[in-house]
């Protein structure tokens, strides 16, 4: 036979068997499910509202998820699926249809558990990719939903255990007004109760201050007479909290939702592999990775670890390995990291972060648990309410 013809022949035989080997591949389908949101008040122009906070991380995580997929004979596919403001979140949900059953959430924390008791999610696991409410861990959990963002009570007790390290335990709490900033204190207040705090005063900031036009009459007026080591500040939405920095009486250090604070990312972060992966995700989408982007980037990981260790695709085999003490995900901060069985959570390092610059990790050195440190943060298993 001619060497040409014999080379065509090979060249046909490759093609042949890399159809057969495309054609045998596993796919797991995964789910992003978004619902956009109305753009806040413009507080400051230095962050500007961005709005596909999430989808980023996912997409990034799907092509990280495929690339091991060639040698595991899988492939990852990625729906995404974008919900407008005034849209059916219900409706989107019940279209994704019956095949695909690991679901991806962007969605604010009183639609987590609408759409995690619809009928049609029974059969699928849900990662809750954006909200902190303890309430959804504990007792109002749903063993079908898997937490992938640090809660409150976590990044609360990540600030007492820094505090307690530094002997800056006289806490002077700050509260907005809004339902989170009182969700956010609570946490504050279970923190400082476990770690030997003491709340030396709380005040309620009211909506009567202007802190951008009165901030250095009002500021101090409002945190003079108080002796403490630390002001705390609950203000998740942002309204005030940048504005108490330089500005109280007393020479003090602000930690909470402003100043120094427990988040599961931060664009400061550079140690164990952050570096590499911040910078692949600022080619990818021009600007630094926000948390929604990690916890996304996460969830779609977690199911490409647990896919690939069981060779399978099943909602059920997927979940109960991810509940092992076996799962162990990768997330760039020291320590593996891996799913809390008895309330969804995942446990994690939290990272401290100034607004430039990364201040600690924790948990911190010396809180010692009989299992696993990062079940110092947040709930135990003794003190869990999930039932």
């Amino acid at each position: 036979m001619p060497t040409k013809n014999l080379c065509f022949f090979g060249l046909l035989l490759l093609l042949a068997v890399f159809n057969v080997a495309a054609a045998d591949k596993q796919t797991i389908k995964i789910a992003y499910l978004y619902q956009e949101r109305l753009a806040p008040a413009a507080l400051s122009n230095l962050d500007p509202f961005i709005q596909n906070k999430g989808q980023l991380g996912a997409e990034l995580a799907i092509s990280d998820n495929n690339t091991t997929g060639q040698f595991t004979h899988q492939k990852y596919e990625l729906n995404k699926v974008l919900v407008p403001v005034d849209g059916d979140i219900v409706k989107a949900f019940n279209a994704l249809g019956d095949d695909v059953n690991l679901v991806v959430l962007n969605v604010n924390a009183t639609q987590v558990n609408q759409l995690a008791d619809l009928p049609a999610a029974q059969t699928k696991l849900l990662f809750d990719a954006v909200s902190r409410d303890d309430e959804l861990r504990g007792s109002q959990c749903r063993h079908h939903v898997l937490h992938i963002l640090p809660s409150r009570a976590m990044r609360a007790d990540a600030l007492a255990q820094y505090m307690l390290k530094k002997r800056w335990q006289e806490w002077f709490l700050v509260v907005g007004q809004t339902a989170e900033d009182q969700l956010y204190a609570a946490a504050i207040k279970r923190a400082a109760k476990r770690y030997g705090m003491k709340l030396v005063a709380e005040k309620s900031w009211d909506n009567t201050y202007d802190a951008r036009r009165t901030a250095q009459a009002d500021i101090p007026q409002f945190t003079q007479g108080e002796d403490y080591e630390v002001l705390v500040v609950a203000d998740e939405q942002g309204l005030f909290g940048e504005y108490l920095d330089y500005r109280t009486w007393s020479p003090r250090p602000v930690i909470g939702t402003q100043g120094l604070i427990a988040t599961a990312w931060h664009r400061s972060h550079e140690q164990w592999g952050a570096v590499q992966l911040q910078n692949r995700f600022r080619e990818q989408a021009g600007r630094w990775m926000e948390e929604e982007d990690y916890a996304a980037y996460l969830a779609v990981r977690a199911i490409g670890e647990a896919s690939v260790r069981t060779k399978s695709n099943t909602v059920q085999v997927i979940k109960d390995y991810m509940l092992s003490e076996a799962f162990a995900l990768q997330g760039y901060k020291g320590k593996p990291l891996s799913f809390r069985h008895w309330d969804g959570q995942l446990r994690q390092p939290v990272l401290l972060a100034a607004p430039r610059s990364l201040v600690s990790v924790a948990p911190l050195e010396g809180f010692l648990h009989p299992k696993s440190e990062l079940d110092t943060l947040g709930y135990d298993a003794p003190e869990t309410a999930c039932k």
